[in-house]
């Protein structure tokens, strides 16, 4: 699979989902295009899907966060008659590459958190009503809605069937969410994941599978009343204008892909690549004038192109193992746009633009390259773009000449999977740390006192940066990117374990694993020989 994959998607242009609203309750519905896979070679039957279709979710999820805060309750369903959704294709993940499964396993978590996290902190409260059979990847997505509705029709059952039927995980945290989530009981999520016709009927309301059994004769009054009923408390405003997510202005080339506010320069020689961001030029004076910006506001607009670049980067250059990180312009102009962003919190705006900052440093956490970040004289690293260098794993700044800055946001604002802030993970044994850096708020830091505070790794003076730079970036490509891998997935998420964090450690090490066993995607293996009438057949020996 060589195709460049492009994530800028809008609704005009969806093959998988459509989306109607009905006052303060929208309505997301999974309609497959089967032609419509995002490469050659296998059909999305039965609502199955594959990365194109996850691209449109996470597009829909977005647009109804920002441009409808109107909506207070999602309804997920099926536009087609007796399933709901049959889970990824197997066609597809039996032709990608290792690197492809992973990352799309990845990504697909990414956006199912993204719909957790709207329902808890945006007043939009998803509720999936599976009208159908529902299996692996498709109860995996029922999962991530605060509540389940399952039609009794003595056909329409959930499954999650990839031990069985594929020798693989659910790979979008289904297992994590049975026992972590759902408080389904371990004898009983074991039972469930061996049976590969799945739960339905009253069973699954017993098992915690699901939350309502409803008749087929009263199936689309219930929907309507229990969509109602959630929308009813939610405290998200009522007489909001949303606004317009406009297409990203993204020029590429062989080398560089280019936005207004993030620039990359693609080093394939050296294999790693640089991500420039650059600072504000101009910011609104307030409230109004950030609604009046819509889209171009700064904090949102950069989001958005940081956000497209690591997925870009993710997919289509998987070779590119460093990820260098910079920032250009005016440290004051940073803290400014931290201002507003704290002043304003309380507006429904401001506080979706905090949530996809939010969401978009988890982003660059979960990726899987060495992070590392220059700071120099022309660096605006201050309050949310610090967040860059906090979640490096090294930060190196210039002696003389370069600044870093904190600001409120970063003591809460933006918390990783492990529910920690970037300082106090990086500070675990060291709390008091957290609160001498906290008393810097809004101060210009020089690299003495950045070092001194413990929030850089090590400062370099201008005869020894070039040098000291190219060292240590050529000695990290010369190690095994596979070990880098599990060795920063380890050392980025210090501290308490979440059900984030277990989900993508689980991803990291089970299921890539998993993926490249020879019972999975051998010749012989369950994923190669599945639907040709053959069994797999299986190494009987554990590891």
């Amino acid at each position: 699979m060589t195709t460049l994959i492009d994530f800028r998607t809008e609704p005009s242009s969806y093959r998988h989902w459509r989306m109607t609203f009905d006052g303060p309750v929208a309505h997301v519905v999974m309609d497959v295009d089967p032609a419509g896979g995002l490469f050659e070679g296998y059909e999305l039957k039965l609502n199955s899907y594959d990365l194109g279709v996850d691209i449109e979710l996470h597009d829909a999820v977005q647009r109804l966060r920002f441009e409808h805060p109107e909506v207070r309750a999602v309804v997920l369903s099926s536009g087609k008659p007796g399933v709901f959704c049959a889970g990824a294709n197997i066609r597809m993940l039996g032709r990608a590459s290792h690197g492809h499964k992973v990352n799309f396993c990845k990504f697909t978590n990414e956006t199912r958190m993204a719909i957790e996290d709207a329902t808890e902190n945006s007043g939009q409260f998803y509720l999936a009503a599976v009208n159908g059979t529902c299996a692996g990847g498709g109860y995996e997505i029922a999962m991530t809605a605060g509540h389940i509705m399952l039609i009794d029709d003595r056909r329409s059952a959930v499954a999650l069937p990839e031990t069985p039927l594929l020798a693989v995980l659910p790979g979008t945290g289904g297992l994590t969410r049975l026992t972590d989530k759902r408080k389904v009981r371990r004898d009983r999520a074991d039972q469930f994941c061996l049976v590969e016709e799945g739960i339905r009927g009253q069973r699954a309301v017993e098992w915690r599978l699901v939350d309502e059994l409803v008749p087929p004769s009263a199936w689309q009054d219930a929907v309507a009343q229990r969509a109602a009923a959630f929308a009813a408390r939610s405290d998200r405003p009522q007489d909001a204008t949303g606004i317009v997510l406009t297409p990203l202005d993204r020029a590429t080339t062989d080398d560089a892909v280019a936005y207004r506010h993030v620039r990359v320069a693609l080093d394939r020689a050296g294999r790693r690549a640089e991500i420039t961001v650059s600072g504000p030029a101009d910011l609104p004076a307030d409230l109004a004038g950030i609604h009046a910006a819509g889209a171009a506001f700064w904090p949102l607009a950069m989001a958005r192109e940081l956000d497209d670049a690591l997925l870009h980067l993710r997919l289509n250059e998987p070779a590119l193992g460093v990820l260098v990180l910079r920032t250009e312009g005016d440290v004051s102009a940073v803290l400014e746009a931290d201002t507003l962003l704290e002043t304003h919190r309380a507006d429904w705006l401001v506080c979706e633009v905090r949530l996809l900052l939010k969401r978009v440093l988890k982003r660059l956490d979960l990726t899987s390259r060495s992070l590392v970040a220059l700071i120099g004289g022309e660096s605006c690293f201050a309050g949310t773009l610090a967040e860059l260098a906090f979640a490096a794993d090294r930060a190196v700044m210039h002696a003389e000449g370069a600044a870093l800055a904190v600001s409120m946001l970063n003591f809460g604002a933006y918390p990783m999977s492990n529910g920690l802030t970037r300082l106090a993970t990086r500070f675990l044994g060291e709390p008091d740390s957290v609160s001498r850096a906290r008393a810097t708020i809004g101060a210009r830091l020089d690299s003495a006192a950045a070092e001194s505070l413990g929030l850089v790794t090590a400062t370099f003076d201008d005869i020894d940066w070039d040098d000291e730079i190219r060292v240590m970036l050529e000695e990290r490509v010369s190690f095994s990117p596979d070990a880098l891998t599990a060795m920063e997935a380890n050392l980025r998420f210090a501290g308490p374990e979440t059900m984030e964090t277990r989900i993508f450690g689980r991803l990291t090490a089970w299921q890539n694993w998993v993926f490249q066993r020879p019972n999975a995607v051998g010749a012989h293996g369950a994923l190669q020989r599945y639907g040709s009438g053959q069994r797999a057949e299986f190494d009987p020996e554990r590891i």
